[in-house]
This record gives C-alpha cells, structure tokens and sequence, in this order.
C-alpha cells in the first residue's frame, strides 16, 4: 500500500504546488534543474540571469549514487527545464520519465554517442560521459541555448549569445588537449572506471577501465590479475584514481604493477568550498595526461 500512496502524493504536490517552485527559493526565477555538476555549470553559462539553476547533486557527492527528495521531485516536475543525462543517475532518469518527459532535454539526444565498455554493452547502453570530450559539450551548450530560446523568447538573444561564447571556449579547449595529447610516448590511460572514454576516442587515446561505467563495481581477481599484466606490457606508469570514488581497487592496480597512482577526475562533482570549475578541472586534467604518458 505505501508503494501506493508516495507517487499518490506527490502527483497531489505537483497539482497544488502548480508553479510555486518559481516563487519559493529561486527569486521569481523560472526553475531550471540540472541533474549533476557539468550540466549545472553548463547551464549556469548559458542561461545567465534568466533562470534559477538548481544541481540536484549536493557539491561531494558521487552523482551515480543520488536518491531524490521528494522536493526534489516536484522540482523537477515543476521546473521549467530539466536537464540532464540519461544512464548516469537512475533517480533522474525515473523522475524526467515520471514528472517531466514534455520539459526535459537529454544532453545525450543531441550529440553522437559512444557505447559503453564491450562487457557492459550487451543491453545496447551507451557511455554518459559525454561532457569529458569539450566538442561534445559544445554541441550541447549549443543546444541548450536553443532550448531556453524557446522557452524564453523574449531573451532569446541573450541565451544564444552565450551559448555561443561558451562555444567558443570549449572549442578553444578542445584545441588544447589535441595540441596538448599529439606527442605521447604511451596511448593507454588505465582509469578507476571507465569514464574517459569520450576523452579518450577525441584524443586518440586507449581507456582500460579497472572497473565499468559504475565506479563501484569491483574487478574479479582475474580481471584485475589480467590488468597487472597489462600495465606491464605496456609501460604504464600511472594508475589513475577520482576525486569522488574509493580509490581502493585503483591503489590495488598500481601496487601489484608496480606503478605510481595519480588523480584524473572526471568532472563528475567538486568538493564543497572548491573554487574549481570545468574549465580549470579539464586543464589539469590535460596536465596529469601529459606527464603519464610522457607527452611532448
């Protein structure tokens, strides 16, 4: 019967609440709920002071993990848009299904997708972590201006202006990293999990995931065994851990390989009190890679 009665309740929420969330909390802004870190600092760039933006992922926390409130689930019923990530937080997923399918957009909709690793790829799932290769992400600022265009086509101009001036950086660093990763001694980034895949298929770079698309999922022995031998193979110097998951298995790697470990985080979160953003993330992000693979 409980099971019942909770979607019950917030369907009631959602019709008397109406379009309070643009009133309570958000200034007399219009709500726009983005799902983790780099859509809400994406969103953030492009939507300027027209919008609240609300990250439904508190700073720290690992964003395949989230469990919504219930507010958070009238919020994204009742924002304006939902932005999000299809395959990265099954909470999310459910909510837009539920409460949002005719004012949401899926970064993933608009940008050619790549497969999820070859033994998690039986379902036809595909690779969420699209905003780690920046001309991927440029194509998605790009669409979210248009989107908010639409919404708010009063201030139409505004939103596309700075779609486009984040393009423009975007563009610059994706430049960088092609610059930055021409001249590599080693291909192979041997990662936590496997979430640099975009970064890598850009970059012409190798990724060998220690785990999958989940980064708590553990190795058998034998794939960890199989590992070793591959960093060995190969010269690896580096294992590469996160900001935001255990860095256990990875430490682990490095150990049985005789390797050192360095962080390469996939721009998932940042801590609280970070004064961080995507940009200076991915540039160091670019300069952990370089001294790994012994780049020129």
């Amino acid at each position: 019967m409980r099971s019942r009665i909770l979607p019950l309740a917030l369907a009631a929420l959602l019709v008397a609440c109406g379009g309070c969330g643009a009133r309570a909390g958000t200034g007399g802004k219009p709500r726009l709920t983005a799902a983790f870190y780099p859509l809400a600092w994406l969103a953030t760039q492009v939507a300027g002071p027209g919008f609240y933006v609300q990250n439904l992922t508190r700073p720290g926390a690992e964003p395949h993990d989230l469990e919504l409130t219930p507010r958070q689930v009238i919020d994204v019923g009742e924002s304006k848009l939902a932005f999000y990530v299809k395959g990265v937080q099954p909470a999310v997923d459910k909510a837009v299904r539920q409460h949002a399918k005719d004012h949401s957009l899926d970064a993933e909709s608009v940008v050619t997708t790549l497969p999820a690793p070859q033994d998690e790829a039986s379902d036809g799932a595909v690779d969420p972590h699209l905003w780690l290769d920046p001309s991927r992400f440029a194509t998605v600022a790009t669409a979210l201006g248009e989107r908010l265009a639409r919404i708010d086509a009063e201030n139409a101009a505004g939103y596309r202006t700075r779609a486009a001036q984040v393009v423009t950086r975007l563009n610059a660093l994706d430049a960088e990293f092609r610059t930055g990763l021409r001249a590599c001694a080693r291909k192979e980034i041997v990662t936590g999990h496997a979430a640099f895949g975009y970064l890598a298929a850009r970059y012409g770079l190798t990724q060998v995931g220690v785990a999958g698309l989940d980064p708590e999922a553990e190795p058998s022995p034998q794939r960890l065994a199989d590992l070793t031998g591959l960093v060995r193979r190969t010269g690896a110097t580096t294992v590469f851990t996160e900001t935001l998951a255990s860095p256990k298995t990875a430490d682990t790697l490095a150990r049985e390989a005789g390797v050192r470990t360095e962080v390469l985080d996939p721009v998932e979160g940042v801590r609280p009190g970070s004064h961080d953003d995507y940009f200076s993330i991915m540039r160091r992000d670019l300069a952990t890679l370089r001294t790994a693979l012994g780049c020129s």
